[in-house]
């Protein structure tokens, strides 16, 4: 919708399409400009407060041939960095609820748009998810120009090419991708940012999750995610070197990174941030931690429905005292009353976290053993699995384990060893059969395999020189 002449009709039109009499928080400021009406729009607690005192004073102090047009006068009158010109009113309201000042003054074609925008927000410090032993100690946050500063801190090489887009017909939600310009797979990038630009929602409510939603709906029976989601701004730049894409959501201080396979979501910063010989001990750590977590417990009910398999010197795994519960339902209980501890404790207080779990975990352990509810060795084991989870920093890759895990103890309880087998078949399949958002493989490099490239997800090697 293009802007009328008459300045007293433009600033009406603005008024109802902002309803700025109905929000207490859209201000619009009526001033004089060296003897002509001028109009400022914006929004309280999201302006500069300084930086609108100073360019005041330049508004008040403007000669009469500044006000030629609206360029000559933001040349002039403006001693401000990001400064634009807009003709379009639907721009002009969009610019306006996204925290832009916008000056509207008498006799130009054009409005104003001078962005001294600021947004609250918390510190960039480490984020709790993926903290590292060694390393930077700064994370995302939720604002989406302090993100892309720093991964601009990281690499910083006219290469790296970082778009925006506006998703959500209601939310126009500001929507960042990432990518190092010479070595991205531009065919991967142009499917992606087309997906992007005919995405139909009206607002991305949960943030990064509602876009990868609406860009590639998965099958909901398979829950091994198809993204990576890290908080950290160095492991992020170390993607985009890489080759990856990087979307980044205004209001998330998470960062999708694609395409991902399941070694791509089981790595982690600490494995570079030591010298070789460590970083392959803990890899192969994380991966030895991630199977068991997987395979434990479904193991031990095989073990115990088949006690004849069972060696001597495993013996002891064996329960001998009679138990008042099946195992498996006490497996099962223990799974769910896990995630149940987890949910309590991310709602309660952090004065009373500590002494509130200290006193779950004794109730949970000894009193739920001498009550006869649990057994110790489901205690034991489940308490390895529930930490042992902990391991890997992506959550949807634990729960994904956590819903196989639970599909190999139902199959071994129905159907024995033929169930654990069927399960463990089910499990590779899943895995195997899916695809990255790019098509490739889930297990590249396993499948198709690539020897070399296999090996470096095991064995971390030195950098290589330039």
């Amino acid at each position: 919708m293009s802007i009328p002449n008459q300045f007293s009709e433009f600033i009406s039109l603005i008024k109802k399409k902002l309803r700025v009499d109905e929000s207490f928080d859209l201000i619009n400021r009526t001033i004089q400009i060296s003897g002509r009406q001028a109009c400022l729009f914006f929004i309280d607690g999201m302006v500069k407060d300084e930086v609108m005192e100073k360019l005041m004073e330049f508004f008040y102090s403007a000669s009469d041939q500044s006000l030629q047009d609206a360029r000559t006068f933001s040349k002039q009158c403006i001693p401000y960095v990001e400064v634009d010109l807009l003709d379009d009113l639907d721009t002009i309201t969009t610019s306006v609820l996204s925290g832009i000042l916008v000056l509207v003054v008498e006799g130009f074609e054009q409005a104003i748009s001078i962005d001294v925008r600021t947004y609250p927000q918390r510190s960039v410090e480490e984020p709790d998810q993926d903290k590292v032993l060694r390393g930077s100690r700064d994370g995302f946050v939720e604002t989406l120009v302090m993100n892309t500063a720093l991964i601009r801190r990281r690499i910083r090489t006219p290469d790296l090419t970082v778009k925006i887009f506006s998703v959500g017909s209601l939310s126009q939600t500001d929507v960042a991708v990432c990518y190092l310009d010479t070595v991205v797979d531009h065919k991967l990038l142009d499917r992606i940012v087309q997906k992007i630009k005919t995405v139909q929602v009206e607002a991305l409510t949960m943030n990064q999750q509602s876009l990868v939603e609406a860009i590639y709906p998965r099958r909901w029976y398979n829950p091994f995610p198809k993204f990576k989601y890290s908080e950290r701004p160095d492991s992020t730049a170390s993607s985009i070197l890489e080759g990856n894409i990087v979307l980044l959501v205004d209001n998330s201080p998470s960062a999708v990174i694609i395409p991902t396979s399941i070694f791509d979501i089981v790595e982690e910063a600490d494995d570079y941030y030591f010298p070789p010989i460590t970083g392959t001990y803990l890899r192969l750590s994380r991966y030895a931690v991630t199977i068991a977590t997987l395979f434990l417990t479904p193991l031990w009910l095989l073990a115990l429905q088949n006690p004849d398999f069972v060696p001597p010197f495993l013996s002891f795994i064996l329960i001998e005292d009679p138990v008042n519960i099946p195992v498996f339902w006490q497996l099962l209980i223990l799974e769910l009353a896990i995630d149940g501890l987890r949910l309590a404790s991310m709602n309660t207080p952090s004065v009373l976290s500590t002494s509130l779990s200290v006193i779950a975990g004794i109730v949970l352990s000894d009193f739920a053993v001498k009550s006869g509810w649990f057994s110790t060795e489901a205690m034991l084991y489940m308490a390895f699995v529930a930490i042992a989870n902990y391991s890997q920093p992506s959550y949807e890759l634990g729960y994904a384990l956590k819903f196989m895990r639970i599909l190999l103890l139902i199959l071994t309880v129905l159907l024995n060893l033929w169930g654990f087998l069927i399960g463990c078949i089910i499990v590779i399949l899943m895995i195997a059969c899916n695809r990255t958002i790019s098509g490739k493989s889930y297990l590249y490099p396993l499948i198709p395999f690539r020897g070399k490239e296999f090996l470096r997800r095991f064995f971390r090697v030195r950098i290589q020189k330039s």
